[in-house]
């Protein structure tokens, strides 16, 4: 493997774990925040790139799309929360994942009904649709890197959110100790509605974001779940950094995987999460269990 193909694969890998992240850092909110094992974490992905597709069809630009579409996904994410999600916070993780998967169903049963079972295709915006030469015969997309810049930017964000804001020390409380910030007069069920309407928008932009390079299609939300769950586990649950760098490494793991042991492409990533489990049970970053 010469410089170039190696650099377009190490190109490939952070994209891809950055993207993931998007979408795990939104199922470890929910998951280790407000504790509800959410299996149609997957779905909301699916959502976003269905939106880009359609909005896109509308307005004639994945900007734009994706300009509206993240504001449509927090408010659905809010309202669906409002409607479902709040009487699930004090059930046991049997009913999260009976009515989490319902909603899996439900989704793929609507987005059959409104779009069909067809792959659909969308245009990269025409500003991002150049390539960068790495050398006379390979390029690569300038929409990929502007992806990766978005997603850092993102991540950045999160961290500046979490860590410096007044709610992202409210969302830290809520973590250890829902009650305790109850009794301080903290309006905890409106802290958990924005968490999860931030963790629904995270997935579904990171769907809207995959939509050109992945293409649209029927189950794409099943298959990245699986893998955010174990980004999940491995960068330690609740934690958002964990998430961070599980990502990456998930991403390195797969893609380089493919290239170098296609054959057992598909089992590298769980040998990774193995391996990490097998040094520190509680994941990268994860807190140890009182004993």
């Amino acid at each position: 493997m010469d410089i170039a193909s190696l650099l377009i694969q190490v190109l490939n890998a952070v994209q891809y774990g950055l993207l993931l992240f998007l979408v795990a850092s939104g199922l470890t909110l929910v998951f280790g925040i407000m504790g509800i094992i959410n299996l149609a974490h997957g779905s909301f992905y699916m959502l976003g790139a269905y939106l880009a597709f359609a909005l896109t069809a509308l307005t004639g630009s994945l900007l734009l799309a994706i300009a509206l579409g993240v504001p449509l996904a927090l408010a659905f994410g809010a309202a669906l929360e409002w409607l479902l999600f709040a009487r699930l916070y004090r059930r046991d993780h049997l009913e999260q994942v009976l009515l989490t998967y319902g909603l899996i169903l439900i989704f793929e049963e609507l987005r059959s009904l409104a779009v069909g079972d067809d792959v659909h295709g969308v245009a990269v915006p025409s500003l991002l649709s150049a390539s960068i030469a790495l050398n006379k015969t390979l390029s690569y997309p300038v929409y990929r890197i502007a992806v990766s810049v978005v997603c850092i930017a993102i991540a950045a964000g999160l961290y500046l959110l979490i860590r410096r804001t007044r709610l992202g020390m409210m969302i830290r409380a809520g973590s250890h100790d829902r009650d305790m910030v109850q009794s301080l007069g903290i309006d905890i069920d409106r802290l958990y509605r924005v968490v999860f309407a931030l963790g629904v928008a995270l997935a579904a932009l990171a769907g809207m974001l995959a939509a050109p390079i992945s293409s649209v299609f029927p189950g794409m939300g099943s298959q990245v779940l699986i893998v955010s769950f174990v980004i999940v586990v491995i960068g330690g649950i609740g934690s958002v950094w964990g998430a961070f760098l599980a990502s990456l490494l998930v991403g390195f793991a797969d893609t380089f995987g493919k290239v170098l042991l296609p054959d057992f492409a598909g089992l590298v990533v769980y040998v990774v999460m193995a391996i990490v489990l097998l040094l520190r049970p509680e994941g990268i970053l994860g807190k140890k269990a009182a004993p």
